[in-house]
């Protein structure tokens, strides 16, 4: 068995590799200097040089507020680069995986999002993430889609990296608490992501760590946990004024991954935990 994975050198894409190396599954693992997305040329030179069972497509354009005034290039990544690895697995007859997000819904009310719901993206980055999911639900039929929400690992940048770095300058720092979602984990979602692609149980899910929070909550607990004293302070989205719009409800239904036979992901405060042991060591 051989997976090539996207995005290696970003922090669910390291983890993905990682995961697979330890089941001692074959990773080609590819980032931006060994395989363009963007260019439908190098998708296919490289896919067929490696001839794998299967793409685990990580890489993706995540700058949320820089794509409200790069859109052209966001949708380059994050909708012709899946469009075009589509195109090659279709023709290899292989199976492809697509990491997407929590952006392609609206954000509203405080229902739990379904894979099936309706799409209603009201950013850039969302809406190019949802075409990059049209392209593959288009292109393939052997395709899996995962949105994740809030994700952190130990191989780049995150919300709880960015946390413990400014409270190393700051006594007090503001975080919005009128955004819900639960933190994702890249060790834990890689497991999983790994477990699925294995079969051949298709279709659309959610994964994310088990719990629900808000931004003040988890940046609260990671401070708690890691053993840092200093005051956070809750503050409205409107307050925050960021350059492109966040749903404020990302709230992920994941009972498809139970009846598909897949295990949830632990619960997000364990897995805060065993990361911040992780960064330590």
């Amino acid at each position: 068995m051989k997976i090539l994975v996207t995005g290696v050198r970003g922090q669910l894409g390291h983890d993905v590799v990682e995961e697979l190396t330890r089941r001692g599954i074959d990773a080609v693992g590819v980032d931006i200097e060994e395989m363009d997305v963007t260019d439908k040329d190098s998708v296919d030179s490289v896919v067929r040089g490696a001839a794998p069972d299967a793409v685990i497509h990580c890489a993706a354009y995540t700058a949320v507020d820089a794509a409200e005034e790069n859109e052209e290039l966001c949708r380059r990544v994050n909708a012709d680069g899946p469009r075009n690895i589509a195109g090659v697995c279709r023709e290899l007859d292989i199976k492809m995986l697509q990491v997407s997000t929590d952006y392609v819904f609206d954000g509203r009310g405080d229902n739990f999002w379904r894979p099936e719901d309706e799409c209603h993206p009201q950013s850039v980055y969302g809406q190019t993430k949802y075409e990059g999911e049209l392209a593959v639900q288009n292109t393939l039929e052997k395709y899996f889609i995962v949105r994740i929400a809030w994700s952190f690992g130990v191989n780049g940048k995150n919300f709880v990296k960015t946390m413990l770095n400014l409270a190393k300058t700051h006594d007090t720092i503001r975080v919005v608490d009128d955004q819900v979602g639960s933190p994702t984990y890249t060790f834990d979602l890689a497991r999983l992501l790994v477990d699925m692609v294995l079969t051949d149980r298709y279709g659309i899910y959610h994964a994310t760590n088990e719990g629900i929070c808000s931004w003040y909550d988890f940046a609260c607990a990671i401070f708690e946990e890691a053993g840092v004293d200093v005051k956070v302070i809750p503050v409205s989205t409107e307050e925050y004024a960021a350059k492109a719009p966040r749903p404020a409800n990302s709230r992920l239904d994941k009972e498809k991954l139970t009846e598909n036979g897949f295990e949830k992901l632990p619960p997000w405060r364990d897995a805060l935990k065993r990361f911040l042991l992780q960064l330590n060591a």
